[in-house]
């Protein structure tokens, strides 16, 4: 069902009025959410008013601003005419949320380019995702990669992408700051880090080294494996084993096993 289209007078209010389902920006946006991705011009579907902030906060630039006509003043309170505010009516922006509960507030956010070049200089700490599929999962490890130190973050192909809205909100802002490069082959990663000489781990039930004994503390890239399968056999192949010693369970959830095997990175890097 369509609405009926608003003439706002700009002079007395901050915002714009979008009230067509039909708008093309409203309906990249869907398409967007539905296929977990960029819109198909390259922006981010950030939903939140903590994602917003972190968004205004950080260099990236930002398409629109689009709020639910109930969450207006505290949107526009927020960005403060620092980006173009558009204004839905509620029902229509819960077509567009991708959580439960909204909070009325979605921003278009140009993401930040990097290149593995970026990733691997100095003493890089990447930690590489190798099939891992839940965006909350792959989120968190953004976030924790971030407080740990780490230089950057690899989405190998056939991983969730790290621009799914679940995964943006689940990184908390990181997504906004810390380099990522995403749908890479393993081919290309291994060349990369062999030419700068950088150690490869990978975060294993029965690796062969313990992650105390692991030296983290030099260049190094950390693979987290698919929380179905675990790492690729050719990324086996080539990389080091980290076991993390546990009681009672076989193996961690992917988030909690990066952030052991991160913490332990900061915590060696701290001591030299």
């Amino acid at each position: 069902m369509g609405y009926a289209n608003i003439v706002v007078d700009r002079s007395q209010r901050m915002a714009e009025t979008l009230v067509s389902e039909k708008n093309p920006l409203l309906k990249q946006v869907r398409r967007a959410v539905a296929r977990g991705s960029l819109t198909n011009d390259g922006w981010a579907v950030a939903e939140s008013f903590h994602l917003l902030e972190e968004a205004l906060a950080s260099d990236c630039e930002i398409r629109a601003v689009i709020a639910a006509e109930s969450a207006e003043t505290a949107v526009t309170a927020r960005v403060k005419n620092r980006a173009r505010v558009v204004v839905v009516p509620d029902a229509a922006f819960d077509q567009l949320a991708s959580t439960d509960t909204p909070q009325g507030v979605i921003a278009l956010v140009r993401p930040p380019v990097s290149t593995l070049e970026q990733l691997l200089r100095g003493r890089p700490l990447v930690v590489v995702l190798d099939g891992v599929q839940g965006p909350g999962n792959a989120g968190t490890i953004l976030r924790t990669a971030e407080a740990f130190g780490g230089t950057g973050a690899v989405f190998l192909k056939g991983t969730v992408s790290p621009y799914n809205p679940k995964c943006l909100r689940a990184s908390a802002g990181s997504i906004f700051r810390l380099p990522v490069v995403a749908s890479l082959d393993e081919a290309p990663l291994l060349a990369a880090l062999e030419q700068k000489q950088v150690s490869l781990y990978a975060a294993m039930p029965r690796g062969e080294t313990f992650v105390s004994e692991a030296n983290l503390a030099r260049g190094c890239a950390i693979v987290i494996g698919s929380e179905a399968r675990g790492v690729s056999a050719g990324l086996q192949a080539r990389a080091t084993g980290v076991r993390i010693p546990t009681s009672g369970v076989e193996s961690l959830n992917a988030a909690v096993a990066a952030g052991v095997l991160l913490y332990e990175a900061l915590r060696q890097r701290s001591s030299v």
